[in-house]
């Protein structure tokens, strides 16, 4: 089998969609636009796209399911000070004095994600 998408509830799909465009430099599928009640952020192969499903809920509980992020290009924190910029925020910091840990957040919608320590810093 293979993963084709990771399928996230939401109000606007559309705005959550631009969110996590935003996040992760992948663009929105040709074609979505505002109002739609699908909106795919398509990923590169062999990786599986983020698709936001319109639903008349809000969101009331914690995740049962969140995606765990390693940043590339930045570190930890640098990562976490940008996302932040984008509207994220902090649900839970586990940042260690050591430099360890990780920082779970929530996206516009509360949808909570964590960033992780990147390669460079693990391997350190």
């Amino acid at each position: 089998m293979i993963l084709r998408h990771v399928t996230i509830d939401a109000g606007d799909p559309y705005e959550l969609a631009k969110f996590w465009s935003a996040v992760t430099g992948w663009p929105i599928a040709d074609g979505d636009e505002p109002g739609d009640d699908e909106v795919l952020v398509v990923a590169p192969a062999p990786v599986p796209g983020l698709l936001f499903i319109a639903v008349p809920e809000t969101k009331a509980v914690k995740n049962r399911v969140h995606i765990d992020w390693v940043p590339d290009q930045r570190t930890r924190d640098e990562e976490v000070d940008h996302l932040l910029s984008l509207g994220a925020t902090i649900h839970e910091d586990h940042r260690q004095p050591d430099g360890r840990g990780w920082v779970t957040l929530h996206d516009p919608e509360h949808n909570e994600f964590c960033i992780e320590r990147s390669e460079s810093e693990r391997t350190a």
